[in-house]
C-alpha cells in the first residue's frame, strides 16, 4: 500500500468501525512541493513541482444503496452521507466534506453515472502547509470513483482537471492546475516540468547529489480565505489590459514599456509572474545539467520576487528562508513554496549536507508559538495509483 503503516492502520480501523469488515479496494494520491514557478500556473505558465512521499489514502467498497458514505479518519471519524443522481448540496458545518461532494458533483455534471460507495479517508500531508493536502484528497477521490465505477476514457490528466474544477466551483479556491496535475501524473524520483497551457508534463530527475528539504514555518493558512483569489484577479486584469489570454503571453520588455499606464501594484504582480516563468524555464536546464548552485540561485531570486513583487510571504517565512540560504551557501537555495501567506519553505541542497543544515534550522528557528519546526526530507514520489 503506502509506506506509512500508521496511516494504513488508521484508515483501515476507521473503515471497520464505520462500515464493518474490510475494504475491497485502496487508492492513494500524493501531496506535492513546488520547487519553482509560483502563481504561474493559472497564468498559463510553467511550474516545476514534485510529488512527495505523503498523501491521501482511501479505502473503499461498493454498495447497492445509491449513496456515498464517507468516514474521515483525520477528523475523529466524522461522517458524511449523500445520495447520488442529483445536485449535491454543500455542508457548511463540515468543510472537509466539500472535497468529496465536489468531485461527485463534477463527475455527475460531466454525465458519468456513479455507484454507491463506502469510503474511509485519511492522509499524512500536513494541512495548511502549502503541500497540497486538498489536491491530494481531490485527486484520490476522483481516482477512487473512476476505478470503482469503471469509468472509461478518463486519464490521469482528466482526473486532475476534475479535481481542479471541484476546487474552483465547489470548494471556492480559484487554483490553477499544478497541484492536481502533479498529484495525478508525477514520476518517482523526479520533479515534473509542466506547461500549464498545453498540460504537457516532462519528468525531470533531481540531480544525483541533491536532496529536498521542506520546513514548515508554523504559520498556517487557508487558501480560500487568503488573498490568493485577489492575486489571480490582479494578474488577469493585467493580461486583459494587454489584450492577451494570460500573462504567459507578455514579455518583461513589453510590461516595462507599459509600466507608466499600469497600476503600480498590478505592475509588480505581473513582473513576478513573468520573471518566475523565465526562472522556471532556466531551472529545467539547471536540473538537467546537475547545476545545483544555479538552481539554488534561481530559487533565491524567486523568493525575493514573491516577497517583494507578489507580496505573499510573511516575516516568519522570510526568516526561515534566510536561515536556510545562509546555511546552504552557494551550493543550493531555498524559497517559499505554495500559495503563500504561511506554510512551508523548500530547499534544494547537497545530500551530504542535509544533516548539518537540518541541525542549523532546528537550532536557529522557532515557529511563532515557540516550537522546533516540522522538517521533512521527502523522496520524489509517483503519482496517484491503486494500491490494492
Amino acid at each position: 500500500m503506502t509506506s506509512d503503516a500508521a496511516l494504513q492502520a488508521r484508515v483501515a480501523a476507521a473503515f471497520a468501525q464505520r462500515f464493518g469488515g474490510e475494504a475491497t479496494d485502496g487508492f492513494y494520491a500524493p501531496g506535492r512541493v513546488n520547487l519553482i514557478g509560483e502563481h504561474t500556473d493559472y497564468n498559463d505558465g510553467f511550474v516545476m513541482p514534485a510529488a512527495i512521499d505523503c498523501g491521501t489514502l482511501i479505502l473503499a467498497r461498493a454498495t447497492q444503496t445509491g449513496r456515498v458514505n464517507v468516514v474521515a479518519a483525520d477528523y475523529d471519524n466524522a461522517q458524511d452521507s449523500f445520495e447520488l443522481g442529483h445536485t449535491i448540496p454543500e455542508r457548511n458545518d463540515a468543510p472537509w466534506t466539500a472535497h468529496v461532494r465536489g468531485i461527485v458533483q463534477v463527475l455527475q455534471a460531466q454525465g458519468h453515472a456513479l455507484i454507491g460507495l463506502d469510503m474511509a479517508i485519511g492522509g499524512n500531508v500536513p494541512q495548511g502547509a502549502g503541500l497540497s493536502s486538498s489536491a491530494s484528497l481531490g485527486v484520490c477521490v476522483a481516482l477512487t470513483l473512476r476505478e470503482m465505477t469503471g469509468l472509461s476514457g478518463i486519464n490521469a490528466t482528466d482526473l486532475a482537471l476534475v479535481a481542479q474544477r471541484s476546487e474552483n466551483e465547489f470548494v471556492g479556491a480559484n487554483c490553477g492546475i499544478m497541484d492536481q496535475l502533479v498529484s495525478a501524473r508525477a514520476a518517482a524520483g523526479s520533479a515534473l516540468m509542466i506547461d500549464c497551457r498545453s498540460l504537457h508534463a516532462t519528468p525531470v530527475l533531481l540531480p544525483e547529489n541533491a536532496a529536498m528539504m521542506i520546513v514548515h514555518s508554523g504559520v498556517h493558512r487557508q487558501v480560500a480565505e487568503s488573498a490568493y483569489n485577489e492575486r489571480r484577479a490582479q494578474c488577469e486584469a493585467v493580461a486583459s489590459a494587454f489584450g492577451v489570454r494570460a500573462l504567459r503571453d507578455v514579455s518583461l520588455d513589453a510590461l516595462d514599456a507599459r509600466k507608466a499606464s499600469l497600476d503600480e501594484v498590478a505592475y509588480r504582480r505581473a513582473r513576478h509572474v513573468i520573471t518566475d516563468n523565465d526562472r522556471t524555464q532556466a531551472a529545467l536546464a539547471a536540473m538537467r545539467s546537475g547545476a545545483l548552485a544555479h538552481m539554488g540561485a534561481l530559487m533565491r531570486a524567486s523568493h525575493v520576487s514573491m516577497r517583494d513583487d507578489f507580496e505573499i510571504s510573511v516575516p516568519a517565512m522570510d526568516a526561515l528562508v534566510d536561515i536556510l540560504n545562509h546555511a546552504i551557501g552557494d551550493e543550493g537555495g531555498a524559497r517559499l513554496t505554495g500559495a503563500g501567506f504561511g506554510g512551508c519553505v523548500v530547499a534544494l541542497l547537497p545530500k551530504a549536507r542535509a544533516g548539518e543544515v537540518r541541525a542549523i534550522v532546528e537550532a536557529q528557528y522557532r515557529t511563532p508559538d515557540g516550537r522546533v519546526p516540522l522538517i521533512l526530507q521527502p523522496v520524489p514520489s509517483a503519482g496517484a495509483r491503486r494500491v490494492f
